[in-house]
């Protein structure tokens, strides 16, 4: 037995002050084990500690030699190192090991070192040692020092907590230590350089002394770190000796053709090497501390230390060149199939077919979106090489896509271009119309791409088209957004709602937000309260998901914030906007700002901010004028410009406004309330009356327009005498407010004067009524769901607005999109939370809880 010594003299330099405390704690157990890989400063560890320890503890060291098959010798060597001035007869080994015993129990606080134990190669030895260890004398401590776990059991000291452990990653350099390391050979590197050494090592005592050896004297050392590797001659013949000469023919093939990739289990390892059996191998090497990491707990994925794995990789090129091309399109597809894109582009990247790697990612791209890696796409094509055709349409589809995804709009429409005058096949086709969608919703010039609504929907629909789930979310998501703010809201409704059900069945979460943000707007199917449900709906999937605080959810939050002003809750809406504004970034896209915009005018609208609202719905009309195509808010957001401008005395400016804006019948209602707000302004209520006349009997005008046109035919009315026509018309306007709520047109039209013609107790709609007064007086609105919340669920509450009315339970489900079997739980339980018995009974039960207003029809 030899007193071993580490590769590395690192304690020469450095005293790792903690590590040094962390095994002066291990050794109050009985037995410490130290395992680590080669070169780790193992030996230099026990070697200072040692030297400090002497004065008040006896340490015996003792290294074992190379390939120790002889028992005897072994333990003679322990004897010696236990008692090295005294003399001793011939024994054999079990009776060494009695003697090993014997001056334990007489020594003070005796402490035995053994190192190198991995060169224990005497199963007796081994055997015996075991033995020892079971029957240590109380005051005795033993550090055994490993590059891989001692072959003997201490279950039972385990058991006992009496065993402490020391590994690889707590003999590994810190970043400080790295830093110390470096200036005690007296070496300048800056902080970036210093972690980018600790990173490329790992931290590995050996690969730090040899980099230090190298940079001393070195003109350049941030230079040399920044090239340092495994390819490192000094760390290359370092791993050869220690590491890869030793191991068998077959391990030493697999490592060398699996270090092709970064990481690996024992499909791929098998694959690669082209033999079964990786995976034993690997747990081996590992077990061994033979620079084998593995990276979960089930221990079925590894991977090289780095600078093993350079120089692996170098030693595969030196011997085997020609092999390395196929190995690269092997991994590829194997990553490909497996669900890795970006590997499988890298390696086939690395195999030198760039065409098939532009295809891989081309196929790949919206799966590589969705999955948030913009920015992988973007590296990735950085690596192809300089001669990679400028116009070959996958790689341009893929550089439009990155600049999309980073803003640069002109960049994204040049690539689609370039992509566009070469693209062969369907495939590529949809997917630039995808992208073409996405580009307009970015740019808000929606009026240029009806050729690739046009074309999505028909492929969409036309199931033979080769087409990956991901690219047709994307498109159905693209294209529903777009059809969104376009006004075409049932066609939005279709395809949003198929892409939600589609990216739900894939699993892609973000994609099914990204639908379910867009669908929290009132058509004619979609009332202002399931719109509003919607928008919460969208919220909370997002929170799940961890996704409630991107841009794109903006519309969400507006949606939210402007369906719950429409319900005369002012504060609430305003807690929405406000979330919107915070996740709607500097970029935000054009349509969603109008949103935003419109929203907020009609928050102050209603508060009766009326120049704050002319505000607001100035730069809604100069967001909508950036936009080619009309917005799907741009007569409402006329209207109520040209409105706000009459009520602070802008007549002039609000004709002009009005001027030359088109609408068809459907739109126009806001038009022509607006017309009626400028005729009420310059004292001419007839003729607000006649230009209402048509909107308020019109059956395909929106239920708040109408509501909004019956409040200011009745200030009309009143103002020309007609008490009994405007006490009508504030009749109406409480009838089609109602089902939703809409209290808004109420604060808007300042309606307190018609309201007040009202009979006392003779309105079918006291309840609300009660509601908007209290609006009109400064009282903020609750919402029903809000103060019930804790007894009805809002999905409840959604079923119980249709009680009062004549739709059966199929009715009902169909207006919810909701089916039959959801309806009945939801009857069952608010029959239980109000206590009733039949339908009649709960709504009555409701309308004293003030949860439906009085008399809804």
């Amino acid at each position: 037995m030899t007193a071993g010594l580490d590769p590395v003299a690192v304690s020469s330099l450095l005293e790792r002050q903690e590590l040094l405390r962390l095994l002066e704690r291990a050794v109050t157990k009985c037995v410490t084990v130290i395992s680590a890989p080669p070169g780790s400063g193992k030996t230099s560890l026990l070697r200072v500690w040692a030297a400090r320890s002497t004065g008040h503890r006896r340490v015996a060291f003792v290294s074992v030699d190379r390939d120790e098959r002889d028992a005897e010798r072994f333990w003679r060597a322990v004897v010696d190192a236990l008692a090295p001035e005294t003399r001793i007869a011939p024994l054999d080994a079990d009776q060494l090991v009695e003697k090993v015993l014997s001056e334990l129990a007489e020594q003070v606080d005796p402490v035995v070192v053994i190192d190198d134990l991995h060169e224990l190669a005497s199963a007796d030895a081994l055997r015996q040692l075991e033995h020892l260890l079971a029957v240590l004398p109380s005051a005795a401590r033993v550090v055994l020092s490993s590059r891989r776990d001692p072959p003997i059991r201490l279950h039972q000291l385990r058991l006992a907590g009496e065993v402490t452990e020391i590994r690889d990653g707590d003999l590994r350099f810190t970043e400080r230590e790295t830093r110390e390391l470096l200036a005690a050979s007296e070496i300048r590197l800056s902080d970036t350089g210093v972690a980018a050494l600790r990173q490329r090592t790992e931290g590995w005592a050996a690969g730090l002394r040899l980099a230090v050896l190298a940079l001393s004297g070195h003109p350049d050392p941030e230079q040399f770190v920044a090239e340092f590797s495994g390819t490192d001659r000094a760390i290359g013949e370092y791993l050869m000796a220690e590491m890869l000469e030793g191991q068998p023919s077959e391990v030493r093939s697999m490592l060398l053709r699996t270090s092709l990739v970064d990481r690996m289990n024992a499909e791929l390892a098998d694959l690669l090497a082209g033999r079964q059996g990786s995976e034993q191998m690997l747990l081996a090497l590992e077990e061994a501390n033979a620079f084998v990491v593995s990276l979960d707990a089930q221990r079925t994925w590894f991977r090289y230390h780095h600078l093993l794995a350079d120089f692996l990789r170098l030693e595969l090129r030196r011997t085997s060149a020609e092999e390395v091309p196929e190995l690269h399109r092997r991994a590829a597809r194997w990553f490909a199939d497996n669900g890795d894109v970006v590997e499988a582009v890298r390696h086939m990247l690395a195999a030198g077919d760039w065409p098939e790697a532009a295809r891989m990612l081309a196929d790949h791209l919206f799966s590589l979106t969705l999955d948030g890696k913009e920015g992988a796409i973007g590296s990735l094509l950085q690596l192809f090489p300089s001669g990679a055709s400028a116009d070959h349409p996958d790689l341009a589809v893929a550089r439009a896509a990155t600049h999309l995804a980073q803003g640069r709009l002109e960049q994204a429409a040049a690539q689609l271009a370039v992509a566009e005058s070469q693209v062969d096949n369907t495939r590529l086709a949809v997917a630039i119309a995808s992208l073409r969608l996405a580009l307009a919703r970015r740019s808000g010039r929606f009026t240029e791409v009806i050729e690739q609504v046009n074309l999505l929907d028909a492929s969409i629909a036309d199931e033979p088209i080769a087409m990956s789930s991901e690219l047709r979310g994307v498109a159905l998501m693209n294209l529903g957004i777009v059809e969104t703010w376009s006004g075409r809201l049932a066609d939005a409704e279709r395809h949003l709602a198929e892409g939600a059900a589609l990216a739900q069945a894939i699993g892609r979460p973000y994609l099914e937000v990204v639908c379910r943000a867009h669908q929290g707007f009132p058509s004619k199917r979609v009332s202002v309260a399931s719109a509003r449900e919607r928008g919460r709906e969208a919220v909370a999937l997002a929170e799940h998901h961890g996704f409630d605080e991107r841009p794109i959810l903006a519309p969400a939050f507006g949606a939210v914030g402007g369906m719950a002003i429409w319900m005369g809750e002012f504060d609430e809406g305003e807690r929405w906007l406000r979330r919107a504004r915070e996740v709607a970034a500097a970029d935000v896209d054009p349509a969603p700002a109008v949103l935003l915009h419109v929203a907020t005018g009609m928050l102050h609208a209603g508060r009766g901010q009326h120049r704050s609202a002319l505000d607001e719905f100035a730069a809604a009309a100069r967001a909508q004028s950036r936009l080619t195509g009309a917005h799907a808010l741009a007569p409402r957001i006329t209207g109520w410009l040209a409105s706000m401008q009459a009520r602070v005395g802008m007549l002039d400016e609000a004709r002009a406004t009005l001027a030359g804006f088109a609408a068809d019948t459907e739109r126009m209602g806001a038009l022509a309330n607006a017309r009626a707000v400028i005729s009420l302004a310059e004292g001419d209520p007839a003729a607000a009356v006649d230009v209402l006349r048509e909107i308020r009997s019109g059956a395909v005008v929106p239920p708040f327009t109408r509501v909004e046109a019956h409040l200011l035919a009745g200030t009309a009315h009143l103002k020309l005498g007609e008490r009994d026509a405007a006490v009508a018309a504030a009749e109406a306007a409480l009838a089609d407010a109602e089902p939703d709520r809409l209290i808004f047109p109420f604060a808007l039209t300042e309606a307190a004067e018609l309201l007040g013609a009202l009979p006392r107790h003779a309105t079918a709609h006291g309840a609300l009524l009660a509601d908007i007064v209290d609006v009109l007086r400064g009282t903020p609105a609750t919402s029903p769901d809000r103060e019930q919340s804790d007894e009805l669920s809002p999905s409840e509450l959604r079923v119980l607005r249709y009680l009062p009315t004549n739709l059966t339970r199929p009715d009902i489900a169909r207006e919810l999109y909701v089916s039959i079997n959801t309806v009945n739980t939801h009857v069952r339980n608010i029959y239980s939370k109000l206590g009733a018995h039949d339908r009649s009974s709960a709504v009555a039960r409701a309308r004293e809880l003030r949860l439906l207003s009085a008399g809804r029809a």
